[in-house]
């Protein structure tokens, strides 16, 4: 099973998942939103490999954790979607997804503290 962490209350992150529609995208992708499950077997795993959601989504199989700018690449796939086509078109490369990711952060920061929402601290 391959599970997808992210902010559930982060608006990049909700519309990012629910634009791409990764769930039809990606059959067997479990969403995991870290903020109402904090306990998730997919967050403890990422918390104990050190990784911290606040600074990034994760893809989790088994003991495998694809974080930041590396699950986006990992998600960017053709899509007939015109969000798809240019999810897929930016972040098929990793020097570009590596690139943009921390310009992606840095944003989601400043929305939160504008819609007054607190990061999750984990």
């Amino acid at each position: 099973m391959t599970w997808l962490v992210y902010d559930g209350e982060c608006p990049f992150c909700a519309n990012y998942v629910e634009l791409l529609s990764l769930r039809e995208q990606f059959p067997g992708l479990v969403l995991v939103n870290a903020r109402e499950e904090k306990d998730h077997e997919a967050v403890m795993k990422m918390r104990q490999a050190g990784f911290v959601v606040d600074e990034g989504m994760a893809l989790v199989e088994g003991d495998t954790i694809i974080y930041g700018a590396a699950a986006i690449h990992s998600l960017a796939q053709p899509s007939s979607s015109i969000f798809g086509r240019l999810n897929w078109w930016i972040f098929k490369s990793q020097r570009r997804a590596g690139a943009l990711y921390p310009i992606l952060k840095f944003g989601r920061s400043i929305v939160l503290k504008i819609l007054g929402r607190k990061k999750l601290g984990y």
